[in-house]
């Protein structure tokens, strides 16, 4: 077995399920892209579009198309700079903020009730991976941006 090839085919059909999860509650699909911009947002409490596209490695026209997607839908506020007309803060809007928690509290009672349900082995060695699946995030971002320097 390639474990690369393995977690690849496993990635897609996992972000799937949980996603279905939030779907069968009622709340809305948004986009992956969103979902990080809005958990950025609820991190930060407000921070400026190029702040947001160096945290989220995205060019900054994918951060202007986000905000004007998401400010017309109510889920993110624009408050332009006291000190430079030129800039504007970015802060998630109430509603934005309450479908998160909505979002995440669904995701994470299916992802109990379904690691509930594994045999105890199985739910063992996911506790055991999570830390190396930190350390497997880590090592993508390092690739991404061309550091290969081993930690």
């Amino acid at each position: 077995m390639d474990t690369a090839t393995e977690l690849g085919r496993l990635l897609g059909p996992l972000r799937r399920a949980v996603l279905r999860t939030r779907r069968s509650e009622g709340l809305p699909d948004l986009p992956e892209a969103q979902i990080e911009l809005l958990r950025v947002l609820a991190e930060t409490g407000t921070v400026t579009p190029r702040e947001a596209a160096v945290r989220l490695r995205a060019a900054p026209s994918t951060i202007s198309n986000l905000v004007r997607t998401m400010t017309a839908a109510d889920l993110v506020e624009r408050t332009p700079s006291a000190t430079d007309l030129r800039t504007v803060h970015l802060s998630a809007s109430p509603r934005a903020l309450d479908m998160l928690d909505r979002y995440d509290r669904t995701s994470t009672a299916a992802l109990r009730r379904a690691l509930d349900a594994l045999p105890p082995r199985s739910r063992e060695a996911v506790d055991h991976a999570l830390p190396a699946l930190a350390d497997l995030l880590v090592a993508l971002e390092k690739e991404e941006t061309g550091d290969r320097r081993t930690k």
